[in-house]
């Protein structure tokens, strides 16, 4: 797996199960790249069809498992967030071309499919600082300005 930066635009969610009764719940996300891990803002009373437009960024390095988990949460005051679903996104396909626009991904719980969480990727591959020291183009380039001072 390449070395780089994963962007991850949070777009929206629709068709999620709605965890409160009485009001409308007010999700929120945690990304998970292996390690790291991000929280999206709340959206307040937006209910089972949320959005976020926020984007977030992640290292990635080549000995990490290529799969990103999208937890969506119910934020709860007062009790333990409840967990409304989960969407694993493998970033394979992403490394190969580099970007995908958002698209709807499958969002379970207990293998049950409760709605779609909208994502855009995208993939910045880590400059690799290999060429020009090793073979010398900046010494050349540093010594053709010699033969102007040649008597002709």
């Amino acid at each position: 797996m390449p070395r780089g930066k994963l962007q991850v635009l949070l777009v929206s969610a629709k068709g999620l199960h709605d965890t409160d009764f009485f009001t409308k719940m007010d999700p929120y996300v945690t990304i998970i790249c292996r390690t790291q891990e991000q929280k999206s803002n709340v959206a307040s009373g937006q209910g089972s069809s949320p959005e976020w437009n926020e984007t977030f960024e992640f290292s990635v390095t080549s000995d990490e498992e290529p799969e990103l988990v999208i937890k969506i949460k119910d934020s709860d005051v007062g009790s333990e967030d409840d967990i409304v679903g989960e969407a694993k996104i493998p970033l394979e396909p992403l490394f190969l071309a580099g970007s995908i626009p958002p698209a709807p991904y499958n969002v379970v719980i207990n293998d049950e499919f409760c709605g779609e969480v909208k994502v855009g990727l995208d993939f910045i591959p880590e400059e690799t600082h290999e060429h020009g020291h090793r073979h010398g183009h900046h010494e050349e380039e540093r010594n053709f300005g010699g033969w102007k001072e040649s008597s002709y």
